[in-house]
């Protein structure tokens, strides 16, 4: 009897956060990818769901990267029961350190702050899950090697390569029972710093493929232009730039901007101040995963010089550190995290700043609908942030290049680069109108079966 492989699609279809995708065998059950939903509050509520598997059944999860949209649920998986290995690459599982932690944290304050103020339906609103899961998860972490296959069940293998993204994460081919299923994870940016191109993936008969950036195709720029005509108006109106940035990746990035600018004498020498200790933490891993950077911050090594830090930075990391900066005068960097005002210590810096006329607030990335970060560079005039309104008068600016996500034309660049040619796509990780037209294009210039995914759908193949 021929063996049936399915996948089925429990996030990231339908919405750009949270993904999960189940796939089975006639005798196993493997999770790829086990993330939060972020952003909007009808997304946010689905993490207080039942799970719509049984994490008792899993046999395995396989992460992409580290991020919390792609790993974040992995606490409550555990428990709920599932009790098997984690695989992922070396560098995810450090950065899965900082990160999983840091959620659990959250979570506790989030839960704390609405029972002290009352603002919760639930008494008492308790996290999605403690500190206690979180170290369950990481012991349950298994680390692969990028660019081998590795059995991880008796019929399934699986085949990462870099992905361009952030450190460690990757695209992967997937070997079960003969069949072929390749996930593209997050595709980064050709030609972005630190990290090499995406590489070519092999494609199996079903391909899923991610969408953030689906329907654009971004300006080619140059982002050190860009970010310098941002820093000439701070140091004209001499008042605080505020960068929210993801402090795993897109805080490194910015680093090696400012530092690159500097040297090359584009921009003065300004304090920059990294308020985010998983971003100092994270950081430091970057640095010890040097083997994993590009050939440009390798030469850059080799001149005595370091890509990840600016003449004048200081990396704060007690809370006494990040309140102080509030005190500063003069043009200042100040990057923390989140990057989509959704939680972190850059909500303090943007209610202390926003309604100052001389303050400027950069963000350096995708914003999700309904976060603070897509409020204001929609021209909100007023933000909420602990419950309180606050008038914006600073100046918001926005830059695109910077962003980890490979834009239309490089998706297509990645898919074009693949060996082979899958039978059907499912087109994940976008929000529907971005899932939608990349699909379009991947059926009409392609000729291929390319649909985006719904949510709870599944795939037989």
């Amino acid at each position: 009897m021929k063996s049936s492989v399915r996948v089925s699609f429990y996030g990231a279809a339908g919405c750009v956060t949270g993904s999960k995708y189940l796939v089975e065998n006639d005798s196993n059950k493997v999770l790829v990818d086990c993330g939060l939903f972020q952003g909007k509050k009808e997304l946010r509520l689905k993490n207080w769901d039942k799970p719509e598997f049984n994490p008792h059944e899993l046999d395995a999860i396989v992460l992409t990267h580290a991020h919390i949209d792609h790993t974040g649920y992995l606490p409550l998986v555990v428990r709920h029961g599932f009790s098997g290995p984690i695989f992922c690459t070396a560098a995810t599982k450090e950065l899965l350190s900082l990160l999983l932690p840091d959620s659990a944290h959250l979570q506790k304050e989030q839960a704390r702050f609405v029972n002290k103020h009352k603002k919760s339906k639930h008494k008492p609103a308790k996290p999605l899950y403690g500190l206690s899961h979180v170290k369950e998860t990481l012991k349950q972490i298994k680390v692969i090697p990028r660019d081998e296959t590795t059995k991880i069940l008796p019929k399934i293998s699986i085949l990462p390569r870099c992905a361009g993204h952030i450190l460690g994460s990757t695209s992967i081919l997937m070997e079960v029972d003969g069949k072929g299923i390749t996930f593209s994870g997050d595709i980064g940016r050709y030609g972005s710093p630190i990290l090499p191109n995406p590489d070519s993936v092999e494609m199996g008969d079903l391909l899923l493929c991610e969408s953030t950036y689906g329907n654009r195709t971004k300006d080619k720029a140059d982002v050190g232009i860009e970010l310098k005509a941002v820093i000439d108006k701070v140091v004209e109106r001499r008042g605080p730039l505020i960068i929210p940035a993801f402090a795993i990746g897109r805080t490194q990035t910015l680093i090696y901007e400012l530092a690159k600018m500097e040297r090359e004498g584009k921009i003065p020498t300004l304090p920059v101040y990294v308020d985010s200790p998983m971003a100092v933490n994270a950081t430091r891993i970057y640095r010890r995963f040097k083997h994993d950077f590009d050939d440009d911050s390798r030469e850059i090594m080799a001149e005595g010089s370091n890509p990840l830090l600016t003449d004048n930075i200081t990396f704060c990391q007690e809370r006494k550190d990040s309140k102080s900066l509030n005190s500063l005068r003069g043009p200042r960097i100040i990057i923390s995290a989140s990057g989509m005002m959704t939680g972190g210590r850059v909500l303090h810096h943007v209610r202390h700043h926003a309604s100052k006329e001389e303050a400027t607030i950069l963000f350096v990335g995708y914003q999700a609908e309904g976060t603070r970060g897509r409020d204001l560079l929609e021209g909100a005039e007023e933000i909420k942030i602990f419950g309180d309104p606050i008038k914006v008068r600073a100046s918001v600016e926005q830059i695109s290049g910077l962003s980890a996500h490979g834009d239309k034309t490089e998706l297509l660049k990645w898919f074009k680069s693949g060996k082979g040619t899958p039978k059907v796509v499912k087109v994940v990780h976008g929000e529907p109108d971005a899932a939608s037209e990349f699909a379009d294009t991947l059926y009409k210039d392609h000729k291929l079966d390319a649909t985006p995914a719904k949510h709870g759908e599944t795939v037989e193949l």
